[in-house]
């Protein structure tokens, strides 16, 4: 006896079935599938050559089986243990550039030209913080090398002080939160964050600066814990065991003019706390 195929309780004729096949086959359900994965080489065949289906396994309790997000937190923090154990190794700043440079838990650095590690005199008694390269940082592998990095030069040879400068007194040293650059030059995830700061807790401990500039959000983010850079601007507080003073970065200057004035406050602000540190 024939029997008409149906859809839905709709008859079919062979040429409308066929085309619902292909189209399946376009949307890409090429195969038949079941719920769950089925092993047919470990299935028993049935009298007439069927196979029987495989026998209900008891599942553990929902408490007893890992989430995603808690094998991913124990996966970061497994990361940041490596970097923890990398950066205490290093004895030096090229120990320590090079190990960061290894260091694979971080995915920025596949999609990175170049590794941006640092600039200036490591003697420096100020130690200036970035958030992370951009385009151009990117291309030649040195932090603050854009407009926003020429801008940051000139703010600084205001006050007598120059990252090119061979006096410890009258030079500054400068580094990011990040050493590579995020795509697209996002801000930095929290993860981002949380793996580079073993590496650069290990940095300010190597330079040993009497000052720490934290210039932008992410640098107070990642520093003291803190955003609201506008709020945060020329107030002095601690980071890294020093005296730092946050400010707006060079960026923010340059598409706010008006807030030059400010950011001179806070230039002499640091120029003044180094010269009662010198006495």
């Amino acid at each position: 006896m024939n029997t008409v195929p149906t859809y839905q309780g709709i008859e079919l004729d062979g040429e409308t079935a066929l085309a619902l096949l292909q189209w399946q086959a376009e949307m890409g359900a090429d195969e038949a599938m079941l719920d769950v994965p089925l092993d047919r080489f470990e299935l028993a065949p049935r009298q007439g050559g069927a196979a029987a289906a495989p026998p209900l396994q008891a599942q553990p309790p929902a408490s007893a089986r890992p989430t995603p997000q808690s094998a991913q937190d124990d996966d970061l923090k497994t990361r940041i243990g490596r970097a923890e154990t990398l950066a205490a190794a290093a004895t030096d700043l090229e120990a320590l550039a090079m190990a960061q440079q290894e260091f694979d838990g971080i995915e920025l650095k596949k999609g990175a030209r170049n590794f941006c590690f640092a600039d200036g005199n490591q003697k420096a008694r100020v130690l200036v913080l970035g958030e992370a390269p951009g385009d151009e940082e990117d291309r030649q592998g040195r932090p603050f090398v854009g407009q926003a990095g020429q801008l940051l030069d000139r703010m600084f040879d205001a006050i007598g002080l120059s990252r090119n400068a061979v006096d410890a007194e009258k030079s500054v040293y400068i580094a990011n939160v990040l050493s590579w650059r995020p795509p697209g030059n996002r801000d930095p995830s929290d993860e981002e964050i949380a793996l580079s700061m073993p590496f650069l807790r290990r940095h300010v401990e190597l330079v040993s600066p009497d000052l720490v500039v934290l210039m932008g959000n992410v640098p107070c983010q990642a520093a003291i814990g803190r955003r609201g850079i506008l709020r945060l601007r020329g107030q002095w507080t601690e980071a890294f065991g020093r005296p730092a003073l946050p400010m707006t970065h060079p960026a923010y200057l340059l598409r706010n003019p008006i807030a030059k004035r400010e950011a001179w406050a806070d230039l002499l602000s640091l120029s003044a706390r180094l010269e009662s540190l010198s006495v």
